[in-house]
């Protein structure tokens, strides 16, 4: 079979396509996971941003795929529905697949719509779910009997029960087939990246996670000969830059340890990697950890910092996640602490918060605000968003706090909902007004590291970071509120034409 893989164009505001362009590691597993004889082609769209409609038409003239599968997160959903008419009318023959966060919590967006729903959608995890699909398809069969499959059955769709999750250690998930894709262009400020995934799940419950939803609550993990293997395989594919997706990998510290001397022994400590952390697990462990890490090449940090206000971390359900016993034994906030570590080894913390929570005051979000200033490298602050199923759309639901219900603007950095005391557009202001300068701070450390990116992109990476502002605003002779609205506005522009 000839078979089409793409990922959504529409990007997190955090992620300015200029500068960060990922690619979806789901997709290349995909790839890599089913029989050979079939001919796969990756697209990730967020490579071509501006020409999205005239990209795709290509590909399917190009491709003349059997089947179109299109991976999608909540905040991507109209895009995607938008694609599935598009392919219909260029491939009327095709069969559409559609997975991801957002139709494998929220299945019933997709069904009911007769012009934009797809053909079948694979929910959950999906490499051993969509292999079976397409062995299905070519024998005859119907998708009955498939575990984590959802298909057009007549006018209506049969959902079979959920996949279980998949244990790692087995070696049933193979490695990523980065040889599909066929679009290039991925980068981290000038570094060709890519993405390398060690283990899946995490065993906290906070409360805006859509993991737990997919998955439940778990953890398992990939052999180290794997790992090390699929980051030969991403350096041999040109990347210079390694970021790894895993949900939570300082789940197991000593394991996490393990793997940077297992990086420096294979000699893969030439690339420069990203990861994700809890604040608990670095400040606890990071006297031992930070200097394995820094060796091993890592350079930014993404620390889930979340909130540094008690109130606030009992909403979102990551107390746990962001405690650590003190030397009189008191637990405390580890924010501080983890910052220091990673600091003192000489990496760059970017600060992960979330601001907006429901008994927020403008004094709670300043304090925020003013810990990010003072402590974190590169500030990540997004507001609360009510994504399907998840404990915290609950909460909002009861309390009656959502304002938006077009998931167009789920994006994590757009307001949709208000708090008891101030309304979305105020919260969203407090962060934007603040932000950006953050932003600044780190911009010429950035550059100077990759000085010919910087060279060729620094006044647009600036004008990124202030778009919306004008010289009039940035000298005060024009209100900072009008700025803003510019920016909303341009933001609102973007999620139309993606």
């Amino acid at each position: 079979m000839r078979i089409l893989l793409l990922s959504m164009p529409d990007s997190f505001e955090h992620m300015p396509s200029l500068a960060i362009r990922m690619p979806n590691g789901a997709l290349t597993s995909l790839a890599g996971n089913v029989d050979a004889h079939h001919r796969v082609a990756v697209a990730d769209l967020v490579l071509v941003q501006g020409r999205v409609r005239q990209t795709v038409t290509q590909l399917i003239r190009d491709h003349q795929p059997d089947l179109v599968g299109l991976s999608v997160m909540t905040f991507q959903r109209r895009t995607a529905l938008s694609l599935i008419r598009l392919v219909r009318q260029l491939r009327p023959e095709a069969c559409i697949v559609v997975g991801g966060y957002d139709p494998s919590l929220a299945p019933e967006a997709y069904t009911s719509s007769p012009d934009s729903a797809p053909d079948v959608i694979v929910r959950g995890e999906g490499e051993i779910t969509f292999r079976e699909l397409l062995r299905a398809i070519e024998a005859g069969r119907g998708g009955d009997g498939i575990a984590g499959l959802s298909y057009r059955s007549g006018d209506g769709f049969v959902q079979n029960p959920d996949r279980p999750v998949t244990g790692l250690a087995s070696g049933d998930i193979k490695l990523p087939n980065r040889g599909a894709r066929v679009l290039t262009g991925y980068t981290l400020i000038g570094r060709q990246i890519d993405v390398v995934e060690t283990s899946r799940g995490c065993t906290f419950d906070c409360s805006f996670c859509s993991i737990i939803e997919m998955r439940g609550r778990n953890f398992h993990t990939y052999a180290f000969d794997r790992v090390l293997a699929d980051i030969r395989d991403a350096r041999d594919h040109g990347a210079r830059a390694i970021f790894l997706v895993d949900d939570n990998i300082t789940l197991n510290v000593r394991r996490f340890a393990e793997l940077c001397r297992a990086i420096v022994a294979a000699r893969l400590d030439d690339l420069e990697y990203t990861v994700q952390a809890m604040t608990s697990a670095i400040a606890t462990h990071g006297a031992t950890l930070a200097p394995l890490m820094r060796r091993a090449g890592f350079r930014y940090v993404f620390l889930g910092i979340e909130n540094i206000l008690d109130q606030d971390l009992a909403f979102l359900r990551a107390t746990a996640k962001n405690r650590w016993r003190d030397e009189q034994g008191a637990r405390v906030n580890a924010t501080v602490q983890a910052i220091s570590h990673l600091h003192r080894h000489k990496m760059y913390v970017v600060g992960g918060l979330i601001v907006g929570n429901p008994d927020d005051t403008r004094e709670s979000i300043e304090a925020n605000l003013a810990f990010a200033r003072r402590y974190v490298d590169f500030p990540y602050i997004q507001h609360p968003t009510p994504y399907p199923r998840t404990p915290m759309t609950k909460d909002f639901r009861e309390r009656s706090l959502i304002v938006e219900d077009d998931v167009a603007e789920y994006d994590g950095t757009t307001a949709v909902v208000r708090s008891e005391h101030l309304r979305p557009d105020e919260i969203e202001f407090l962060r934007w007004r603040a932000e950006r300068w953050m932003k600044l701070r780190h911009l010429p450390v950035a550059l100077v590291h990759s000085p010919r990116f910087g060279l060729r992109h620094g006044l647009s990476m600036l004008r990124h970071t202030f778009r919306g502002s004008t010289l009039r605003s940035l000298l005060r002779l024009e209100d900072e509120r009008t700025a803003f609205e510019r920016y909303r506005a341009l933001r609102r522009a973007e999620r139309e034409t993606a």
